[in-house]
């Protein structure tokens, strides 16, 4: 349908003033359990670095690096310069992409929950083949499980937080996803620190404790309610009222209602979500459903979190010295991503990532000048600069747990109409998976080519999405989920984009004048 024939459809008018509702225990129960799928997310970052870094795992399955690691021979940039080795991890990154496409249907057509489930079934399959594995294969094998339960998670929790928390506190919940992610990944690097002296089955300890959470995240996906949006685009129209007015506290929902059954309505036309979105008039949401989840592994940070033990060895500390770091690195994010959840929503998506920007890519030059000066093929860091490099690359996950880690999922959960919104994520978590899938693989490769110059790499993408997000990001800050289209046609660049038979609501903006810069 053309977007002149769509404009009868759809949210019509702003509502976003007379939207009743508090924050309710069903919120905060719905949004910590589903949250745990975060969790999962950032624990399988976090254990792969560990595991890739333990003798006993790299003896069975990968002989050529640990005869490499510990020969001594080798330039310390390029000790773990394996495609195979890099496989392994990346491997689910692949499979989660393809995942994540499979799961927009099931998502929009069976509900948040059903991608859920679907997500932490998964999880247990991949968690049981991976404690298992008794070559090669079945590694791999139990990775892409796990793979395809990111796929659907990925897909449906950042959704279902969206649509179940308040307008005015969706920023703060939302960023539960990435909050729990965070966890995980702190999570990870304490047991690999205590289960690489458990020989010679450390590792196996390490893989299948995953299937702790993914047992958690299935049996909420089976308890939690169904988000109101989901059950009335679906047709339960008199459920999702019930469900609205439980998760707000109040029956006076009317005004959100109206905007949920109106978005619905139009959504409801739409055969072919994919094509739709590809519209003129959903292009500036395609393009941050592209650009937000690329920029976000463009910082370099899962270089960081998949292979910091490896990364720190690299570097010339001890394998308990790179496995501390890691934990410590871990904890830094996971404390960071507190400060974004208690900012995001009074001082805005804008500050925090500009911010961020700014201060990341002057860690990751400080980082390049020490490597490139003190460090080389063949000789180590001193104490005195080891211990600054991880101050430094603590200042960055510092920097990115409070901007980019969170808000490269925040923006483009809740910038999507109710149409496009599946499709939407889709897109986010399939490119996001795309560019980790790319840098899992390429890293240990790039980190011998390029030796200290990885980390002006990533200062360099660092200064691009810090401009663009000065140029073409609006703020979203405080403007109800379903009425977000509206804000778009406020943009001095979007504006243009858009098309024209495209009304604009009078009044529009006037509580967020701030939000067309």
């Amino acid at each position: 349908m053309a977007g002149g024939g769509m404009a009868a459809l759809g949210v019509k008018t702003e509502r976003a003033a007379q939207y009743k509702g508090r924050m309710t225990l069903a919120v905060a129960m719905t949004c910590l359990v589903a949250a745990v799928g975060g969790a999962i997310f950032g624990y399988d970052i976090g254990i792969s670095g560990g595991v890739t870094s333990m003798d006993p795992f790299l003896e069975k399955f990968f002989p050529v690096v640990f005869h490499r690691k510990n020969s001594g021979g080798k330039n310390n940039y390029c000790k773990y310069d394996n495609q195979g080795l890099a496989a392994f991890t990346s491997s689910l990154y692949l499979a989660g992409l393809v995942a994540s496409l499979v799961a927009s249907p099931v998502t929009r057509n069976y509900g948040r929950k059903a991608s859920i489930v679907c997500g932490g079934v998964s999880f247990l399959i991949g968690a049981a083949l991976n404690v298992a594995a008794v070559n090669l294969a079945m590694l791999i094998l139990g990775r892409i499980m796990l793979g395809v339960g990111i796929g659907f998670g990925n897909q449906a929790v950042p959704l279902y937080l969206s649509e179940m928390a308040p307008a005015h506190l969706r920023g703060g919940l939302n960023m539960m996803f990435q909050l729990a992610t965070t966890l995980g990944i702190f999570t990870a690097n304490l047991i690999n620190y205590g289960t690489q002296n458990i020989k010679p089955w450390g590792w196996r300890l390490s893989l299948g404790l995953a299937a702790a959470p993914a047992l958690l995240m299935t049996l909420a996906g089976l308890f939690l309610p169904e988000t109101p949006n989901s059950l009335i685009e679906r047709g339960h129209v008199e459920e999702g009222r019930r469900v609205l007015e439980r998760i707000r506290g109040t029956a006076d929902v009317d005004a959100e209602f109206t905007d949920m059954v109106e978005a619905s309505e139009l959504a409801n036309t739409i055969e072919h979500p994919f094509r739709n979105i590809l519209e003129p008039r959903n292009r500036p949401q395609l393009v941050m459903a592209v650009c937000m989840p690329a920029f976000q592994i463009l910082t370099g940070i899962n270089s960081i979190l998949f292979y910091a033990p490896v990364l720190f060895q690299s570097m010339g500390f001890g394998g308990n010295a790179s496995l501390y770091s890691s934990v410590l690195t871990g904890a830094v994010l996971f404390s960071s991503t507190l400060i974004s959840i208690g900012t995001v929503d009074r001082l805005g998506r804008r500050k925090l990532l500009i911010s961020g920007g700014i201060q990341m890519i002057v860690c990751q030059v400080i980082v390049a000048v020490i490597l490139g000066a003190k460090f080389g093929a063949d000789k180590q860091l001193s104490r005195s600069y080891s211990i600054a490099v991880v101050v430094v690359i603590c200042l960055f996950v510092l920097a990115f747990g409070w901007s980019w880690g969170p808000l490269g999922w925040t923006v483009p959960s809740e910038i999507f109409p109710l149409e496009t919104r599946s499709a939407g994520q889709s897109i986010t978590v399939a490119v996001n998976l795309l560019f980790t899938f790319a840098i899992a693989q390429a890293f240990l490769s790039l980190l011998c080519a390029f030796k200290f110059g990885i980390f002006l790499f990533f200062a360099g993408w660092i200064t691009v999405m810090t401009v663009f997000v000065c140029v073409f990001l609006p703020e979203t800050k405080g403007v109800p989920i379903e009425e977000m289209v509206l804000l778009w046609r406020k943009h001095w660049f979007w504006k243009k984009v858009m098309p024209a038979d495209m009304p604009l609501e009078d009044g529009w903006g006037a509580a967020e004048g701030n939000n067309h810069k």
